[in-house]
């Protein structure tokens, strides 16, 4: 996709901070095109290259959940309140100080496109307040109060049904909030612009930026995903992924010991094609796995004699190598090591700070354990040694 243009000083505060009462329950991260619905939402602003920051407001569970992926990814994220208006102040205090413009977007809306979020952005310079809305397609009525009978019919022609995302100078923004009355939720925050005699330009839109809202919703939401150009524009949102990597090997006299690329004396070492690396080997396959590509016996064959006692470390340097092809950066590895012997709690810093230097990571993302098998089996006896080993990515 060709680089788009920043728009000095503009940053985006998606809200998905709501209850989903119409679709059963919180709707933001339900699955839509086979990945949560809020991901489309964000992508569309983090790939329009049009925002220098974006800020996600979300409800307590899903911070709490997903916050720190978000954080990782980039995206700052802010506690939604009880009301629109609370979760749009919340993000607002996140916006950074340099942002001229601030575009406020629904993130049950996730068909938005970079043209009509462009074209807002510089509405909103000109006018201090941009608003995309399309010509209402059916003939709207008024009713009584208890709901029984219509009253009037509003001519069409003079009504526009709004979307967002509703763009505005920051210093506009600044003065809607202040307005706002406290405890009041608005459903379209550019209506306090009303009581402030600021008119808010008109932006037109189009009739796929629509809002899932209800079950039916998102099955026209669906069939527009389907769309193969929808999809393949965009550039995929980092997100969180985790794999898991396990390998044994024999205890044997006469080999060293090396475990994460630590020596450790011990009158038995692990036998191996490779210097038996059982810590390494494990994390590489779980690094390997997180991306979905596959494990260490696809690059580093046991039938190869030419790499007969390769350093493990080596095989970590080409896991690193691949990882950075898939655009995956590693967050954390969790190793355990089920050994009787030799006695390993020791080691555990030597360990951690090796790995950590292999995996080019802070000695604070490295987890070292060990467990016995009280005696029992090959593990038990002394005639084996098997690692287990999680990691995460961003990818």
């Amino acid at each position: 996709m060709p680089a788009r243009k920043k728009t000095a000083g503009a940053e985006a505060i998606i809200l998905a901070g709501g209850s989903g009462t119409r679709m059963g329950g919180e709707k933001q991260y339900l699955p839509l095109a086979g990945r949560p619905m809020i991901e489309w939402t964000v992508e569309a602003f983090v790939s329009s290259g049009l925002f220098s920051g974006v800020v996600l407001a979300l409800g307590p569970e899903n911070l709490g959940k997903y916050g720190p992926a978000w954080e990782k990814a980039g995206v700052k994220t802010a506690p939604a309140g009880a009301t629109r208006t609370e979760s749009l102040r919340n993000a607002f205090k996140l916006v950074s100080p340099g942002a001229e413009l601030v575009a406020v977007h629904d993130g049950a809306r996730p068909l938005v496109d970079a043209p009509l979020i462009k074209a807002c952005l510089e509405k909103a310079a000109l006018a201090g307040a941009a608003v995309p809305a399309v010509p209402l397609k059916d003939t709207v009525k008024t009713v009584s109060a208890d709901g029984k009978f219509f009253e009037k019919t509003p001519p069409r022609s003079s009504m526009m049904a709004v979307q967002t995302p509703q763009c505005y100078r920051r210093d506009v923004l600044a003065a809607l909030l202040e307005r706002a009355a406290g405890g009041k939720d608005y459903s379209d925050e550019s209506q306090v612009l009303e009581e402030l005699g600021i008119k808010t330009a008109v932006v037109p839109a189009n009739y796929r930026n629509i809002k899932v809202t209800t079950p039916e919703d998102l099955l026209i939401a669906e069939a527009f995903m389907k769309d193969e150009k929808t999809i393949t524009s965009r550039t995929r949102v980092p997100v969180a992924r985790a794999g898991f990597g396990y390998d044994i090997h024999r205890l044997v006299e006469g080999r060293p010991l090396i475990l994460g690329g630590v020596k450790i004396e011990h009158t038995k070492g692990l036998l191996g094609h490779s210097d038996g690396d059982v810590v390494l080997h494990s994390v590489c396959d779980a690094l390997l796995g997180s991306i979905s590509a596959g494990e260490i016996g696809i690059y580093f064959p046991p039938t190869d004699l030419t790499i007969m006692g390769i350093s493990s470390v080596e095989i970590a340097a080409k896991t690193l190598e691949i990882l950075t092809a898939k655009k995956a950066r590693i967050v954390n590895v969790d190793v355990t090591i089920l050994a009787e012997e030799p006695k390993l709690k020791p080691h555990y810093e030597a360990i951690r700070d090796s790995l950590a230097k292999i995996l080019k990571l802070d000695k604070s993302d490295v987890s070292v354990k060990a467990k016995s098998r009280e005696g029992l089996g090959d593990i038990g006896h002394g005639e084996a040694m098997v690692c287990y080993a999680a990691a995460s990515v961003i990818k």
